[in-house]
């Protein structure tokens, strides 16, 4: 059986919404799956003084208290990985990143290399910095010598309107929770289930060379 983590970050919950339904998906697929949050570095402090983000920062937070908190044990037992992360100026939020960063004794013996890794993202605008939030996080892939499998252009779903991105899946939030398509999830599906099949392939295959 492939081992599928899905280690997000989301503020208001449209990331979380993604990744609930890629770890739905991934095990649809016929994986064990792990669903796992990064650790809330924001504080009441540093929110925007926005009473509607405010509200759904703080409702989420308190949602998502029986998610359990990524752990390099996560990254280690995984096959495979599906990361979600909002856009921030174009970058993965900092709490995903804390959590990469972290990851220097696993990576050091090698602990990441071979493991399948592929993305997604939600912004609040359209043209929001989805795609180079991604490329971003792609950049640590590369450091791990991990294998990144985008959903590309390849299946009906990518080409609807609220999707389209082959890099990975991207919503778009326009500051509002809950603003998570239909056609994203089933975007995600896709590419989780994609993961899958080609963690497990490549599994095989490594067995067997």
């Amino acid at each position: 059986m492939t081992n599928v983590a899905v280690i997000y970050y989301s503020s208001q919950g449209n990331v979380h919404r993604l990744a609930v339904a890629a770890a739905a998906a991934a095990e649809k697929a016929g994986a064990e799956v792990r669903l796992r949050r990064t650790a809330e570095l924001t504080t009441e402090s540093v929110v925007p003084d926005n009473a509607v983000w405010n509200a759904a920062w703080a409702e989420h937070l308190d949602a998502v208290q029986d998610v359990p908190e990524a752990t390099l044990e996560d990254l280690e037992w995984a096959d495979a990985v599906l990361w979600g992360t909002p856009g921030r100026y174009g970058l993965p939020a900092a709490s995903l990143k804390q959590f990469i960063d972290q990851t220097l004794p696993l990576h050091s013996r090698r602990g990441l290399l071979n493991k399948v890794m592929s993305s997604f993202t939600s912004t609040a605008t359209l043209h929001g910095g989805q795609e180079s939030t991604l490329l971003a996080l792609n950049n640590a892939f590369y450091h791990w010598g991990a294998i990144i499998v985008p959903p590309g252009i390849a299946d009906p779903i990518q080409l609807t309107p609220h999707n389209g991105n082959p890099y990975g899946v991207s919503s778009v939030s326009a500051n509002q929770p809950g603003n998570v398509h239909e056609d994203h999830l089933a975007a995600i599906e896709y590419q989780a289930r994609r993961t899958v099949e080609i963690a497990a392939a490549l599994g095989r295959g490594l067995r067997t060379a």
